[in-house]
Order: C-alpha cells, then sequence, then structure tokens
C-alpha cells in the first residue's frame, strides 16, 4: 500500500469520525497531512464515489455513504487498482512471458484473494469508531487515617 493510500485511509478515518462535512484544510490541520495532498486525494476519492465535495460556504467534503458501508479494499482500489500481490495476479492482466514455466502463480492466486477478502471485510468505520474511547472514570480521593464529616 502506497503512503498516498495511508494517508487517503487516515483523511477518511477523520471524516469518518466528524460525521459531517469538512473542509480540506479542516483536513490538513487535523490529520497533519499537506494541504495540497488532501486536496489530490479528496479528488480521486470523489471521482471512485467515496466521498463527496460540497460547494458553498458550509461546503468540504464528506462521506459518500455510511463509513460501515465503505470497504478499506473500496479504498485501496481507488488509488491503487486492483489488490493483487503480483502483476500476474491481478483480473485481466497479460501474461508476463514466463507465465507458461512459473511454479509461483499458483501459490500467489490464493494468497491475493485472501487479502483482497480481509480488506473488503474490513470497514472504515472499524478503523474509525464514531466515538472515542471512554476515558477512565476520576474516583473520589481516598482519605487514609480521617474520618469524613
Amino acid at each position: 500500500m502506497s503512503k498516498l493510500t495511508d494517508y487517503a485511509i487516515v483523511l477518511l478515518a477523520h471524516l469518518a469520525r466528524s460525521g459531517g462535512t469538512m473542509t480540506a484544510q479542516d483536513l490538513a490541520s487535523r490529520s497533519k497531512v499537506p494541504l495540497p495532498t488532501v486536496s489530490k486525494l479528496c479528488k480521486e476519492l470523489s471521482k471512485a464515489g467515496i466521498v463527496v465535495s460540497h460547494r458553498g460556504r458550509h461546503g468540504g467534503y464528506g462521506l459518500a455513504r455510511p463509513a460501515e458501508q465503505i470497504s478499506v479494499a473500496q479504498i485501496v482500489e481507488a488509488l491503487e487498482g486492483p489488490i493483487a500481490l503480483t502483476e500476474c495476479a491481478q483480473p485481466g492482466t497479460q501474461s508476463c512471458g514466463i507465465e507458461a514455466t512459473c511454479l509461483a502463480k499458483a501459490s500467489w492466486d490464493p494468497v491475493s484473494r485472501a487479502i483482497h477478502g480481509a480488506l473488503q471485510n474490513l470497514p472504515l468505520s472499524a478503523i474509525a469508531p464514531s466515538r472515542a474511547p471512554a476515558e477512565p472514570a476520576e474516583s473520589a480521593p481516598i482519605t487514609i487515617g480521617a474520618h469524613a464529616s
């Protein structure tokens, strides 16, 4: 996975946590991803139908559908193409020239399918839960050797 795809997942996690629309500037500020990179990724994710762009005073970017309905596989494929460990394992690719004698192709196919399946079953909501973990409650101070009045 490329650094850009990693950044895209971080940005989408921020959008999922916000539950609404965020400007590219807000996303850059919260994520620490440079603004030009945020803008580039939001455009690509918009083309792929993962985010929607809202114009106007309260404009920005938002998720195109709930985070539970966006898989990590969809994000990776939007930015990098089909998920495969080797080029020959990608659907629709041409022979690499040694395919007739390749002993590894049969071994890589199930691995690529397993990785794709794992990412397809991992929703964005699992990466960016809607609520932060609860902070431990502070307990009342304990006084030793004194009676409470």
